[in-house]
């Protein structure tokens, strides 16, 4: 068992016991956002810092349909 501390730039984002440690180019989802693995380093024998490379956020936003309203 491996400690994995994942962050990005130098955020922490997930710390998490795993059986085997993401390798560079690995695709994952943490906390519901997709990244990719850009460095792996290890900090002792049992502890790896994992730097992500997370996709943006794009939010689209719908013009309301002010057509169907009643127009005063």
């Amino acid at each position: 068992m491996f400690t994995v501390y994942f962050f990005e730039n130098k955020n922490l984002l997930l710390s998490q016991l795993l059986n085997r440690v993401p390798t560079v180019g690995d695709h994952l989802t943490i906390k519901g956002r997709k990244g990719k693995v850009s460095s792996v380093s290890s900090s002792d024998e049992k502890s790896y810092h994992v730097q992500v490379l997370l996709e943006k956020v794009t939010k689209n936003k719908t013009p309301i349909d002010n057509s169907k309203k009643k127009k005063r």
